[in-house]
């Protein structure tokens, strides 16, 4: 069975990147571009994991990350914070909101995958 991974971040060359390397490695990646009915999305697509943006129009990836976790259906979802803050602050929040892990952009497309092959290894 194909994971479905659910890209949320609204900067175009990320998401172009993301598909790309995720899709080559037999992903199926949907997109989501903003944070107002980001949750919304989580539900009516059902992935097996979230990469999540921090930055994102209408709504924070964190306050999305905690509404992810305090919902029973997606509580249990690995999601990667994909993000250009990299200050301590930030990652103490990911983790303290139960980020799985977190990363900063610029990144690696090698580590993006490796990293979501980490995370979808049950």
């Amino acid at each position: 069975m194909t994971k479905r991974v659910l890209l949320i971040e609204d900067e175009p060359n990320i998401i172009e990147a993301v598909s790309f390397i995720l899709s080559r490695d037999g992903y199926d990646v949907k997109t989501h571009s903003n944070g107002h009915d980001a949750i919304e999305a989580v539900l009516a697509r059902a992935p097996d994991l979230i990469i999540l943006d921090v930055m994102l129009p209408g709504r924070s990836g964190f306050d999305i990350l905690r509404d992810i976790r305090a919902n029973e259906q997606t509580a249990d979802l690995p999601v990667l914070m994909l993000t250009a803050r990299g200050q301590d602050t930030d990652r103490d929040m990911a983790e303290r909101y139960g980020a799985s892990q977190y990363m900063t952009k610029p990144f690696s497309n090698a580590d993006v995958l490796a990293t979501v092959r980490d995370l979808m290894t049950p």
